[in-house]
């Protein structure tokens, strides 16, 4: 948007390995954000020290930049989601780009993103796809959303920003690749505990307004072994290992998540579409988390979600149907 005030929030802990390529490539950016505010959860190695060398540097090469650095240090450690909700919370930016510390923007990431915004007045989030890297940056030849295992009917939904029917399943957003109206915040924040930060502020705007879809991969997504939240193609080994994990904590989760975004939506009077969506989602979790602990006794519950269509638009389809009929049920949680 050619008068937007982009502001970048970066979320670190610890990252100094990595985090002066990715912030060269913030700084990098035309149009240049106004601020780059930077979230540490307590680091204790060098990463304010890189962070700071690099933007005095990039200031001394190109005294026009307008870019300012906020450093908001964090002691104790508030943890992923909390220091990201924080650190958003304090942009000043009616756009606000996600940053992870050990990633690298490709040139023109910030205009593609605002340009979707430029095009869409009701647009709240927009996301893009990122390539998978590996620790020297070297690609690992395919997308997150090849790893993600995204189908064509999801990226369509997604990018044609019908994302509520498409995130009601699963999760296509990854915080590094996406940008925000810094109005979704007054909706969005604050984000609850049983949340992950890009996945609650998706599901809120795409229930609150569109999140969209730029599907060129605009980052390198640095995959090193250490990434606090990652992403592989799984094997045919993890989708089994699925199938043998405990389901009454997961269960007892998703259904919590469910309601909390149901609870969320009527309290800020989302439309009635959308709002039938969320209950019917929060609905089905939590028969989910109800199905009997015999394996057995499940199934005329489980076969009679698939044949009414719910797990197919609220879950995973025949993956979850699977799960629910396979997985041990574990020990309750209260």
């Amino acid at each position: 948007m050619a008068d937007a005030r982009i502001s970048v929030a970066l979320g670190t802990r610890n990252g100094g390995a990595y985090v002066a390529r990715q912030v060269a490539s913030i700084l990098n950016q035309r149009p240049a954000p106004l601020e780059l505010v930077v979230g540490d959860d307590d680091s204790s190695d060098d990463t304010l020290a890189v962070i700071e060398r690099v933007h005095a540097d990039a200031r001394a090469a190109d005294p026009a930049l307008p870019t300012t650095l906020r450093i908001i240090r964090r002691s104790p450690a508030l943890g992923v989601t909390a220091n990201f909700a924080a650190t958003l919370a304090a942009c000043e930016g009616d756009l606000i780009a996600l940053s992870d510390q050990d990633d690298e923007w490709m040139p023109g990431k910030l205009a593609a993103l605002a340009a979707a915004f430029d095009a869409d007045p009701g647009l709240l989030l927009a996301h893009s796809d990122a390539r998978l890297v590996d620790g020297d940056g070297q690609p690992l030849g395919l997308t997150l959303l090849d790893a993600l295992e995204a189908t064509p009917g999801e990226r369509a939904g997604l990018v044609a920003g019908d994302a509520l029917p498409v995130l009601l399943r699963r999760n296509l957003v990854t915080g590094a690749t996406v940008m925000l109206r810094r109005s979704l915040l007054e909706a969005a924040l604050p984000i609850p505990g049983e949340w992950v930060h890009d996945e609650w502020l998706a599901a809120v705007a795409a229930a609150t307004g569109r999140v969209r879809l730029v599907p060129e991969a605009l980052i390198d997504y640095r995959q090193h072994g250490a990434n606090q939240i990652g992403a592989r193609r799984p094997t045919l080994a993890d989708k089994l290992a699925r199938l043998r994990e405990p389901r009454a904590g997961r269960a007892a989760r998703l259904a919590r998540r469910a309601a909390l975004l149901a609870e969320r939506g009527r309290a800020l009077g989302v439309a009635a579409d959308a709002q039938t969506q969320l209950d019917a989602k929060a609905d089905h979790e939590a028969r989910r988390a109800r199905l009997p602990r015999l394996r057995i006794a499940r199934v005329p519950a489980v076969v009679a979600g698939a044949v009414s269509g719910r797990y197919g638009r609220y879950s995973r389809g025949a993956m979850d149907v699977l799960r629910d009929l396979a997985t041990p049920a574990g020990e309750e949680t209260r």
